[in-house]
């Protein structure tokens, strides 16, 4: 009877709907964007496509295309930043992965549903216009992961 139950469970449970089309881009901490970008585009070869600061969190960005994937450098504008924070801890380097979904709300209810734990219960306004939530890192293999929507797509 167990066993029938157990089963019964796992066909009505909902099926995986989020679809990630690709690695939206990777989040690099500096500690300073004007020390940082000239590594990238001195020795790598890139061209920085844009510098914007993201106030209500706290952080300057500046982007850089690889192929479709993007590279996010994070400056802190402040000591309570999460990047400061991040950046006093871990020091500089990988902060995030970003994977682009359809749409941010769906995914985080469907992560939530999962079982795992959100840093964000409801999308929030990111950086370039995307609409952005984040899952925490305890639940994700110590990997912070961001789910991004482009609402203009």
């Amino acid at each position: 009877m167990c066993f029938f139950l157990y089963f019964c469970a796992l066909k009505c449970k909902k099926r995986f709907v989020m679809q990630i089309s690709h690695i939206e881009h990777i989040g690099i901490a500096v500690k300073r964007l004007e020390d940082a970008i000239p590594y990238y585009e001195n020795i790598l070869g890139m061209k920085c496509y844009s510098i914007e600061e993201v106030a209500d969190q706290k952080v300057k960005t500046a982007f850089f295309m690889v192929g479709q994937t993007k590279i996010e450098l994070l400056e802190p504008t402040s000591e309570e930043s999460t990047i400061a924070a991040f950046i006093e801890k871990r020091g500089e380097g990988i902060h995030h992965i970003a994977f682009c979904v359809d749409n941010a709300e769906n995914a985080l209810n469907e992560m939530g549903e999962k079982g795992v734990r959100l840093i964000d219960k409801a999308p929030r306004a990111g950086a370039e216009g995307l609409m952005i939530g984040f899952l925490h890192p305890k639940s994700t293999g110590g990997v912070l992961t961001e789910l991004c929507e482009n609402p203009n797509k």
